[in-house]
């Protein structure tokens, strides 16, 4: 609901006819009362306490923290100032409430100069008193196994002597150390020069001069020092300006062997490193600090820097209290060993040297595929199933039209109907939708549409008697070829002579004539990250809760399938893919639960994971009531918004979920992660499949958003 704004107030008794700039920071402090109660759970006082909410005095506003401690110190003992990362707003405590009450007046509703008082230009805040701070989480996360960081690895002098051998140089190529200029950085190789077309090196094609000289100091000391055990025969220098970054990848396992080792110079930066699971840690990399990747960190987790001009990190001595940090021309010299024989670490489903392990352990019976499917379709999508449907709104353009080329009352089945968004795409024809899934069947019965429960290679309806049928995101749920196959030719026995089929499949090339699928896209980190230094972290807050407690076993789950790593190329045909169920949407799924029946959803009801709006990108319900342009909407400073938690992937991945306080996230975080099976098609496959039932054509086939499509006719 809306507030209206007060027209006048009282004071002694009397009322006092209000100013319209008056009335307007009464309007936007209401506003900024509702939006924190709302999407953070934050309660506002009406009385004066002796702490302060601050919006539009966030972190993710580009406010620093010293910049308020600055302002908020004027009005008396200042107690403390705590930013939360990715919110737009700040908490500024006093001693007693007489300086909370000068520092309300002096400011609400108050624009700051600029540069004067604040570096950001047309920044109003608007104040709100609340009873206590609340909780932040706590730090003491561990590095991912397998990392370590050593801070001031080398002295200021040694590190001006690194640099000063670089020796850069205007030209664009120099054969003896390959110095590069990329798109994101400038580049310089030495030993062998690394080749970003395929993430590797050329074994038998070493750089001329080998290693120089001047680095033999640093590499001594780390073998000496234990750091590593093989002597590096490859550097990779980069130099990073501000706002410039990598995307997050494992280096290639066949190319390099255990260690990789990372010595940071001139400005400091953040190092996020990523499992598949989702759970994600990010490492302050201090100037001259040296970063050590072995096992599982170096294997398993990705790494990269998200590119932006501001760092969220803890301030010194007060590692609850965050700020942020302007980045400085970084530069990092990588050093690795090139290894010449292939890679037999632990973890083969994402080893490039152990293919075969990777997709070794699927069922090779029919009684074993429909206990996969079983485990990692049907129970996760009954689990899931109002949590799914909330993300599922937007039904693909694509679909719609090949639904509303069908002729006034022609009998339409939807199998692996979902919640049923396309139910109701043209009401000049009869649809009937059948899932699985009890829970989404009941979902489209209460949204007053026509569906019914059944397995997607069982439909209890008549041979030849439907018009049209749609399979939209279905197909690829089913774990064997037989299974795949044999649910094709139940689409097409239900189809009339001349009706057509429409069948969607999530497409193994997320990259297709030269363009990113929106999958791939959209992949920018939401700056929320909570920075601990050195082994002080912890997790992204955005939407990926915690793993599970033994990591290094995650991906040795479901006999040993790989799990996908969200928005990232895909490494196998046959992969589980994470579902992130916060502990809001458990709540909300609790009290909406349909049924309970073990064995209620079939592999065919799950859309591409990331792909449901006209973009293919996953996206959430727009929340009318924060469209203002202040304290309820957040800047768009380092790529952040009001963020909700979400479940669908994105880490980001960012969709649907259910927006916590801070208090709140640590128990959040808790949430479970549900696998889901898929096997994604390659180009042509699809065709191939149904050219492969009897009495059916493929009359139209094509790429749409990270999908394979084809259209099928039933022969006359």
């Amino acid at each position: 609901y809306k507030m209206a704004a007060p027209k006048d107030e009282e004071i002694g008794g009397m009322k006092t006819k209000l100013s319209k700039s008056e009335r307007k920071a009464h309007k936007k402090q209401s506003k900024a009362r509702q939006t924190l109660l709302r999407h953070e759970g934050i309660n506002t006082s009406q009385e004066a306490t002796q702490h302060l909410v601050v919006a539009n005095a966030g972190m993710s506003n580009g406010v620093h923290r010293e910049e308020l401690w600055r302002l908020f110190e004027t009005a008396g003992n200042l107690q403390d100032v705590v930013m939360v990362p990715g919110k737009p707003y700040a908490f500024v405590s006093y001693n007693d409430k007489k300086p909370a009450s000068a520092a309300f007046t002096a400011f609400n509703g108050r624009m700051l100069k600029s540069p004067e008082e604040l570096q950001q230009p047309n920044v109003t805040f608007y104040l709100n008193y609340i009873d206590e701070v609340p909780a932040q989480r706590s730090a003491g996360l561990e590095l991912p196994p397998g990392l370590r960081l050593v801070e001031h690895f080398i002295s200021p002098g040694c590190a001006d002597r690194l640099v000063d051998g670089l020796g850069w140089t205007t030209q664009l190529h120099q054969q003896e150390d390959a110095e590069q200029t990329l798109k994101h950085r400038r580049v310089k190789h030495f030993g062998y020069e690394f080749r970003y077309d395929n993430n590797n090196v050329d074994k038998d094609k070493p750089l001329p001069g080998g290693l120089p000289d001047w680095c033999s100091q640093v590499i001594d000391k780390m073998m000496s020092e234990g750091h590593i055990k093989h002597r590096p025969d490859q550097i990779t220098v980069n130099q990073y300006q501000p706002g410039q970054g990598i995307p997050p990848h494992v280096d290639t396992h066949s190319a390099f062997e255990d260690e990789i080792s990372s010595l940071s110079l001139g400005g400091q930066t953040v190092m996020d490193f990523k499992h598949s699971s989702g759970k994600r840690v990010s490492v302050v990399l201090p100037a001259r600090s040296l970063l050590v990747m072995t096992g599982e960190a170096r294997y398993l987790w990705t790494h990269g820097i998200i590119p932006r001009k501001m760092d969220p990190v803890p301030v010194r001595g007060q590692e609850q209290s965050m700020t942020l940090a302007r980045r400085e021309v970084r530069t990092s010299f990588t050093f690795r060993k090139v290894r010449h024989t292939p890679c037999d670490c632990k973890y083969p489903s994402q080893c490039d040297s152990q293919p075969s392990k990777s997709g070794s352990t699927l069922p090779s019976s029919e009684e074993g595929a429909a206990r996969l499917e079983q485990e990692h379709v049907h129970q996760v999508y009954e689990d899931i199933a109002s949590h799914f449907s909330s993300t599922r709104h937007s039904p693909w353009p694509r679909v719609v039209d090949f639904l509303k080329t069908q002729p006034v009352g022609a009998l339409v089945v939807d199998v692996g109907c979902g919640n049923g968004k396309y139910l109701g795409a043209n009401r000049d024809v009869y649809a009937l939708g059948n899932d699985r899934s009890c829970g989404l069947a009941t979902i489209c019965r209460d949204r007053q549409l026509e569906g019914f429960v059944c397995d997607a290679l069982s439909v209890p309806i008549r041979t030849g008697t439907v018009d049209a049928a749609i399979s939209i995101a279905v197909i690829h749920h089913f774990c064997t070829q037989e299974r795949r196959l044999r649910a094709v030719k139940e689409l097409a026995r239900l189809l009339k002579p001349g009706g057509k089929a429409l069948i969607y499949v999530w497409a193994f090339e997320q990259e297709y004539k030269n363009v990113k699928s929106n999958y791939l896209k959209d992949t920018k980190e939401p700056q929320t990250d909570d920075v601990r230094d050195k082994s002080t972290l912890i997790p992204d807050t955005t939407g990926t809760p915690a793993c599970p407690q033994d990591n290094s076993e995650l991906e040795q789950q479901s006999a040993g399938l790989p799990v996908h790593v969200n928005r990232t190329s895909f490494k196998s045909q046959d992969m589980l893919v994470p579902w992130h169920f916060r502990d809001g949407a458990k709540k909300r799924q609790k009290e909406s639960q349909p049924c309970h029946s073990a064995d209620a959803k079939q592999g065919n009801i799950a859309e591409n994971p990331m792909n449901d709006t006209e973009n293919g990108t996953e996206k959430p319900k727009a929340d009318h009531g924060t469209k203002e342009k202040d304290a309820t909407k957040q800047s768009e400073t380092g790529n952040s918004r009001m963020q909700c938690t979400d479940n669908a992937e994105v880490e980001n991945l960012t969709a649907v979920g259910t927006c916590v306080s801070p208090s709140q996230q640590d128990k959040n975080q808790d949430g479970p992660v549900y696998h889901r099976f898929y096997h994604v098609f390659k180009e042509g496959e699809v065709e191939k499949l149904c050219n492969c039932v009897p009495g059916v054509s493929v009359i139209d086939r094509y790429y749409d958003k990270g999908n394979w499509c084809v259209i099928i006719q039933k022969n006359v």
